[in-house]
């Protein structure tokens, strides 16, 4: 199967804590999706969100500053999961997030790619750009 890699920004007039939360916290990840979340905050630990269409698991947790999962949408391969690796950095007025996802099937790239903007950054920014 050929895969793809996405990476992205977005900046947010946060605390890198608040952003940390609204991605590792069930309900503040609900909050700004409108759908069920349900994450581990433990490495190794499993997560569900959008209703359980996604899925996956913690692989590196460093608290406010940098979450690395596996990752996959529940209709992609048996088996075939993404890293998905979020980078938070304190900058000038908030926080800027640094995204990379690598291994997305080609056929569901520009779906991921704008999904991310769409139904990841635009809303939190709604939530966190108060």
């Amino acid at each position: 199967m050929q895969t793809k890699s996405i990476r992205q920004s977005a900046t947010f007039s946060v605390k890198p804590s608040e952003v940390y939360e609204t991605l590792m916290d069930s309900r503040k990840h609900a909050a700004f999706s409108g759908a069920k979340a349900n994450i581990s905050r433990n490495v190794g630990g499993k997560f569900t969100a959008y209703d359980d269409y996604i899925e996956g698991k913690n692989v590196k947790l460093i608290s406010n500053k940098k979450i690395v999962q596996e990752w996959r949408g529940k209709d992609w391969p048996k088996g075939h999961y993404s890293k998905v690796t979020f980078t938070l950095k304190a900058v000038k007025g908030g926080t800027r997030l640094s995204f990379y996802q690598s291994g997305v099937p080609a056929k569901d790239y520009k779906g991921i790619k704008s999904g991310w903007i769409s139904f990841y950054w635009q809303p939190m920014k709604k939530v966190l750009n108060k």
